[in-house]
């Protein structure tokens, strides 16, 4: 059965598909691509939750964390809307996980390879037409891997809707699936890949429960909002830019436009326990500085996040 109209990208639907075991494993081999021997045999998921050390720090919630039979930890994170900060998110991700293995005591060898796999709906490497990019740390000169310790993976799926041939690889299959393709041809994909026909089974259970359906169509919500959020955000700085027509005019206008969707996201988000932070938001000077509030905001998972988050920049 397929699903008509499922976006598997919406980050709830993925939790609970990729969250199947058997799915997750053929999704990482196939991405992963590592040599015979190698391959992901088993997995287990770990808590998504990842705590700050101190209390001022900022945390996280990810979308899918599995440590490897082998020891190795795998985090997989969708991303919907470019909020112009995918590099330095990642590298956050990595750093909290690749940091929170050592309890006191335990001695740097024990920590394990960590591997991040971002899944992205827009175009990140704009110069570059490959939907698949892996990152090592390397020596600039040689290309000879430092250590193995840092593995990175990008899936841009915009670029995956512009293959005009049939998928040839398993990730081509994937790319096909993860853009929401229906009928004969997804059909016939799942015929010969195992992890997608079990990815249409997981789905299937999935829409006939009702609870589960209904948190998917609120996330399916937020998620168009966020994406004409930060559309419209752009647009509007754009045009008061324009009516400025000098650079001075056209960078305060960004800034009233960004500070204005920072208000309505406070307010739609907190309500009138917001009314504080509000006024603080309109203190803010730098446009790239609100910029990033606006991106930020979005995950905030609780008003107290977002009071930190817009301290810290007013600090800046």
């Amino acid at each position: 059965m397929t699903i008509k109209g499922i976006n598997r990208i919406n980050d709830y639907a993925f939790k609970r598909i990729f969250g199947a075991k058997e799915v997750l494993i053929i999704f990482l081999n196939d991405v992963l691509q590592r040599p015979p021997g190698r391959e992901i045999i088993d997995l287990t998921l770990e808590d998504r939750e990842l705590d700050p050390e101190f209390a001022m720090e900022r945390g996280a919630r990810i979308d899918i964390l599995a440590r490897a039979s082998s020891g190795f930890l795998i985090n997989v994170e969708v991303q919907v809307a470019n909020k112009f900060n995918i590099d330095r998110r990642t590298l956050f991700h990595w750093a909290r996980l690749y940091q929170c293995q050592l309890d006191r005591g335990q001695e740097y060898a024990e920590l394990c390879q960590t591997i991040i796999v971002d899944i992205i709906d827009f175009d990140w490497f704009i110069d570059d037409e490959r939907y698949h990019h892996s990152f090592h740390i390397a020596d600039d000169e040689t290309g000879k891997i430092f250590c193995d310790q840092l593995e990175i993976h990008f899936l841009e799926l915009k670029k995956g809707r512009k293959i005009k041939h049939r998928p040839v690889t398993a990730l081509e299959e994937w790319l096909v699936y993860l853009n929401n393709m229906e009928g004969e041809e997804m059909d016939a994909i799942a015929e010969r890949n195992p992890g997608i026909r079990k990815a249409l089974t997981v789905e299937e259970m999935f829409w006939k429960d009702k609870e589960e359906r209904r948190r998917y169509e609120m996330r399916q919500k937020y998620l168009r909002d966020e994406v004409s959020m930060l559309a419209g955000a752009k647009a509007e700085g754009r045009t008061e830019g324009r009516t400025e027509g000098r650079t001075e005019g056209r960078t305060e206008g960004q800034l009233e436009a960004t500070i204005k969707h920072i208000v309505q996201i406070l307010t739609a988000r907190f309500g009138t326990e917001s009314s504080d932070l509000q006024t603080k938001v309109g203190q803010l000077r730098d446009p790239a500085v609100a910029d990033q509030v606006f991106a930020e905001l979005l995950t905030a998972n609780s008003l107290e996040d977002a009071d930190g988050l817009i301290r810290n920049a007013l600090a800046q």
